[in-house]
């Protein structure tokens, strides 16, 4: 079983989907003029530059989240799980070479997600609670079905992207992950129930399973509102310990960066418990990673980005790119020096406890608990963060109000938090935590090739609106004022 999943993790990360990401990455930067070069001081004015704005941190309404509610859910879905643990698997796998195509990757990424947050957006639906959903299978709906004229074979693309995104409701590592971690750095082998032993990381993750249903009870609105306290916190916990991690070992940064950069073109020699990886793994290992920890181009942030207070689609779309840039080359890249600086890479050790065993080796006991501190909290967020995707898809086939899907999203309500829970006894009880890892690459390929060749499909209706922003906003070009901002506003007038 374990020799299948790597043979169709191998296809799947293979050639067709590398090529149709760098193809789709190139054509956007191309056309958009390099966008997200040159104009990449404007993104940060108009994202992180508002922070101080008031009004732009959160809004009252409870039926929309304001911009930075969006971006601090889903930085949450992502930071911790993928950007700690998978970037930390990313370099134990591949070496360090694997970082650079990660970095590579996301410079498309960030013009990637600009794109599909804005047709997100642009394709958006208000529900009859007032409530705005949207995401990839509504661009499919409207994009492919009304406007392209497709019919029904629009759902055909969104039934496989929503078994993929659904896949990782049912298998996800993220509970594991933070179990370990905790359970190691506080020497946590378990407890004895009515004389049966229940391991520490079970516990651990019973624990967190309990502390996610309570989060997302109050739905997107209240997830949004939690995460916009905790993520900005945690994730400057994160970043001072990073900077902390390389000045405590600044005279090894020079080496590390100069592995990253070799490794990437020459490959990796077996060393230590490092099995060695040829320059083919390392492109694939790094752009996985880079895809699984920002979600660039995986369709999952339009969910969450979708449901945002914004007076135009390519100004939450910035945000988007925020969201590649934050978590990439900021997050991911401490997770990667601090990995690399320790020499604990070369141990045989992946995820959590991996990145647990690097800050260890520098801080000692404080460093362990200090992590494994914000891995619980950033598993919670990448669990509350993912229950709002998983929500915007069940929102979209309850359109039509059916028993069925009415049933369907009660039922996700009951168990929302249960799946991370069953992994981590099946994992641990297995004595099998590391296959995990080439499930999870299974499981973001899938809607990520769907989507990226959908928003490719879409890109006419980005450009109309990527011209009217600027024009409107950085005074380039004309405004035409027949232009339609939001697909529902079109109907309308239709």
């Amino acid at each position: 079983m374990i020799a299948f999943l790597d043979w169709l993790n191998g296809i799947l990360w293979g050639v067709p989907l590398i090529a149709l990401m760098i193809i789709t990455g190139l054509y956007f930067t191309i056309r958009s003029g390099f966008f997200q070069f040159r104009h990449f001081g404007w993104i940060l004015k108009h994202t992180v530059g508002t922070l101080a704005q008031k009004d732009t941190k959160v809004t009252d309404d409870k039926k929309v989240i304001s911009p930075f509610e969006a971006i601090c859910t889903a930085v949450g879905g992502t930071v911790g799980f993928g950007n700690i643990a998978g970037v930390a698997t990313a370099v134990a796998s591949g070496g360090p070479g694997a970082v650079l195509w990660m970095w590579l990757t996301s410079f498309l990424g960030l013009i990637l997600k600009q794109v599909e947050v804005t047709l997100g957006c642009y394709y958006r639906e208000t529900n009859d609670n007032g409530e705005k959903f949207g995401g990839p299978t509504y661009y499919m709906q409207k994009g492919l079905g009304e406007q392209r004229h497709w019919g029904n074979k629009w759902k055909i693309l969104a039934m496989i992207f929503g078994i993929g995104i659904f896949s990782t409701f049912f298998i996800t590592s993220s509970n594991l992950t933070a179990s370990e971690v905790v359970a190691g750095a506080f020497n946590f082998n378990g407890i004895t129930v009515f004389g049966y032993f229940i391991d520490g990381r079970i516990v651990v993750g019973a624990l967190l399973c309990l502390a996610t249903y309570i989060i997302t009870a109050g739905g997107t609105k209240g997830v949004a509102s939690i995460f916009s306290k905790l993520v900005p916190f945690m994730s400057i916990a994160y970043i001072i310990m990073g900077i902390l991690m390389i000045i405590v070992n600044i005279n090894a940064v020079p080496n590390a960066f100069s592995m990253i950069f070799t490794n990437a073109f020459t490959g990796t020699a077996a060393v230590g418990g490092f099995a060695g990886a040829a320059v083919s793994k390392i492109i694939q290992t790094g752009m996985a990673r880079s895809v699984y920890s920002n979600e660039a181009g995986w369709g999952t942030s339009p969910m969450i980005h979708s449901s945002a207070d914004t007076p135009h689609p390519i100004e939450q779309g910035l945000w988007g790119s925020f969201e590649v840039f934050f978590d990439t080359f900021i997050v991911c890249s401490i997770t990667a020096l601090s990995v690399i600086l320790s020499g604990t890479w070369t141990d045989g050790a992946t995820g959590g406890a991996l990145a647990l065993s690097a800050f260890n080796q520098s801080f000692g006991t404080i460093g362990s608990i200090l992590l494994a501190i914000i891995m619980v909290i950033f598993t919670i967020t990448t669990s509350g963060g993912w229950f709002t995707y998983y929500l915007a898809i069940l929102e979209h086939i309850n359109m039509k109000k059916t028993r069925f899907s009415e049933l369907l999203i009660k039922s996700f309500y009951a168990v929302r938090s249960l799946p991370g829970l069953l992994w981590t006894i099946y994992l641990v009880h297995a004595q099998n935590t590391g296959f995990i890892w080439t499930v999870v690459d299974i499981t973001s390929a899938i809607p990520t090739f769907v989507n990226v060749f959908v928003i490719l499909l879409l890109s006419n209706e980005y450009f109309r609106l990527l011209k009217d922003y600027k024009a409107r906003y950085m005074g380039i070009g004309e405004v035409d004022d027949n232009t339609v901002l939001f697909y529902e506003d079109k109907k309308v007038e239709d």
